[in-house]
C-alpha cells in the first residue's frame, strides 16, 4: 500500500515478450477453477447432486464461500506487506498454487449423494479459493516489474482476456466430454468420454483434478520465464506482521480527509459482493430450479461468458464517453434487474407472478418459458458484469488524489476482498432460516441496492493532496 514515485517507476525495465506472455498465462492458467469449479459445473453439483438437497446444498456452499471470504480479507493485507519485506513475489505464488491444486485435487471424492461429505469437501474448496484468490494478489503484484507503467493495462488487459479465453474452452472440453457425438468424437452421446461413470458423475468429480493439471502445466511458464522482483531485505515473520499491520493502519488513518473516496470504496464493497454471489450462485439456482445437467451447466456458462467479453469492450467506451461513475451505475442498475428477474423465476412462475406451464420432462435445450426467462435476465447480467468491474477499476484511478494512486489502488484491491465473505454467509443463513433457496440468492439484492445508492452520492472528482 505505499506509492512508487514515478523515478522508481519510470525505471522499470520490460521484461522479454516471452516473460510477459508468460505472466500474461497466469490468468489462462487459474480461470478454470472459477469457471468451472466455483461457478457452472462443480458448485451446482456440489449442492444438489452430493449433499443431494436443494437448501441445505445452497446453504452448504454459501458456508464455504464465505469463510474462505473470511480467510481471505484477513489474509490478504498481512501477507502483501510480507512479500514487500522480502522482495520476491514468486515463492508466495507458488505457495499458494500448491493449495489451489491440492484442493481441486481432492474434488474427485465428492461422491455423489454423501451430505456428509459437505465438510471435507468444503474444506477443501476453502483452501482451493484462498490458494487462488491469494496467489493472483501477489502475481498482480508483479506487474509492475514485468512492463512499463505506461504499458501495464494493456498488458493487464490481455491477460484478463485470456483468462476469459481459458475459461471458455475449459468449458467446451467439459461439454465434449459430456456429448463426445456433439463434436464428432463418439458415434453417440450415450457416455462420455474416457470411460467416465455417468452414474457416479465423475465428470463432475474430475473437473477437481482436471483443473490442478491444467494449472499445473500452464502456470510453469509463469515462474521459468517471468522475472521475480530481487530478495531484498529479510526480516522475522513477527517484524513483517507488525509492518503490515502499522501500514494498513496508516493507509486507513488517510482515509478520514479523503469522504468522498471512502464513499466509494464503501459502494464497491456493497456492490462488487452482490455481484460476486450472484454470479456464484446463479448456476447452483438454476440447477436446483430447472434440474439442469452437467451438460446444460456448461452450455449455460459458454453463453454467458461469450456474453461477458462484449459488455467488457463496449463498457470502456462507455467509460470514456459518459464517465466511470455513470457507467458503475448504469451497469449495477442493469445488474439489479437482472437480479430481480433471475429470482423471479420458478418452476412454475415467472416474474413472480405469471403462471407458465409446468417443466416438460421432455423439453428441449432452454425449452420452458421459465428457462427462457432465466436465460434472458441471465444474458443481462453477463453483459453489464464486465463494465461494472473494469469501470470500477477506472474510477478508483479518478477519485485518487495526486501522487497516492498506488496506495488508493491498494485500498482498492482490500476492499474487493475485505467483505467477500458477507454476501455468502447472507445467502447461506437466509437460506437456511426460510427453506427456500429462491429468497437464500434474493438477499443479495440487499448489497447491490445499498451500493448502487451509496454510489449515487460519489463525486466524480479527483481528491486534492
Amino acid at each position: 500500500m505505499t506509492t512508487v514515485s514515478p523515478a522508481v517507476a519510470a525505471s522499470t525495465e520490460e521484461a522479454s515478450r516471452l516473460g510477459q506472455w508468460s505472466w500474461a498465462l497466469f490468468d489462462w492458467a487459474n480461470q478454470p477453477f472459477f469457471t468451472v469449479v466455483t461457478t457452472f459445473i462443480f458448485a451446482p453439483y456440489f449442492a444438489n447432486v452430493m449433499v443431494g438437497d436443494a437448501v441445505a446444498g445452497q446453504s452448504a456452499w454459501a458456508f464455504t464461500q464465505s469463510t474462505a471470504g473470511l480467510f481471505i480479507a484477513v489474509l490478504s493485507p498481512f501477507l502483501g506487506a510480507m512479500a514487500d519485506a522480502g522482495g520476491r513475489r514468486k515463492p508466495y505464488v507458488f505457495v499458494f498454487q500448491l493449495l489451489l491444486a491440492a484442493g481441486c485435487a481432492a474434488l474427485w471424492w465428492a461422491y455423489p449423494h454423501r451430505p456428509d461429505l459437505a465438510g471435507p469437501i468444503g474444506w477443501a474448496i476453502i483452501v482451493a479459493t484462498v490458494g487462488a484468490e491469494m496467489s493472483i494478489v501477489f502475481n498482480n503484484a508483479q506487474l509492475p516489474d514485468i512492463v512499463r507503467p505506461e504499458r501495464m493495462g494493456r498488458l493487464s488487459g490481455f491477460g484478463w482476456g485470456l483468462g476469459y479465453v481459458g475459461g471458455l474452452i475449459a468449458l467446451f472440453i467439459v461439454l465434449a466430454v459430456s456429448l463426445p457425438a456433439m463434436f464428432g468424437l463418439a458415434p453417440t452421446n450415450d457416455r462420455p468420454l474416457f470411460g467416465l461413470d455417468a452414474a457416479s458423475h465423475e465428470l463432475e468429480r474430475l473437473t477437481g483434478p482436471a483443473s490442478a493439471l491444467w494449472l499445473v502445466v500452464f502456470v510453469a511458464p509463469m515462474f521459468l520465464f517471468a522475472p521475480d522482483r530481487p530478495a531484498a531485505r529479510r526480516l522475522p515473520l513477527r517484524q513483517c506482521v507488525r509492518e503490515a499491520g502499522a501500514s494498513l493502519r496508516a493507509t486507513l488513518g488517510k482515509l478520514r480527509d479523503y469522504r468522498n473516496v471512502l464513499a466509494f470504496l464503501v459502494a464497491f464493497m456493497l456492490y462488487n459482493d452482490g455481484l460476486a454471489a450472484i454470479i456464484a450462485f446463479g448456476g447452483v439456482y438454476a440447477s436446483a430450479t430447472f434440474g439442469w445437467s452437467t451438460t446444460t451447466l456448461g452450455i449455460f456458462g459458454i453463453i454467458l461468458t461469450v456474453f461477458a467479453i462484449p459488455g467488457a469492450f463496449l463498457g470502456g467506451r462507455f467509460d470514456d464517453w459518459m464517465g466511470s461513475r455513470r457507467t458503475v451505475l448504469a451497469a449495477t442498475f442493469g445488474v439489479i434487474v437482472a437480479t430481480v428477474g433471475i429470482v423471479g423465476v420458478t418452476a412454475d412462475r415467472i416474474l413472480f407472478v405469471v403462471p407458465v406451464q409446468p417443466l416438460a420432462a421432455t423439453r428441449g435445450l432452454f425449452g420452458s418459458a421459465q428457462e427462457q426467462t432465466f436465460m434472458a435476465f441471465a444474458l443481462l447480467l453477463g453483459f453489464c458484469m464486465g463494465p461494472m468491474q473494469a469501470a470500477s477499476r477506472t474510477l478508483i484511478g479518478r477519485l485518487a488524489p495526486p501522487g497516492m494512486s498506488g496506495e488508493f489502488y491498494g485500498l482498492f484491491a482490500l476492499s474487493g476482498r475485505a467483505t467477500a465473505w458477507m454476501a455468502p454467509l447472507a445467502i447461506g443463513v437466509v437460506t437456511t432460516a426460510t427453506q427456500s433457496t429462491r429468497l437464500g440468492v434474493a438477499c443479495v439484492l440487499v448489497f447491490l441496492v445499498l451500493g448502487f445508492a451509496l454510489l449515487g452520492r460519489v463525486r466524480e472528482t479527483r481528491a486534492p493532496a
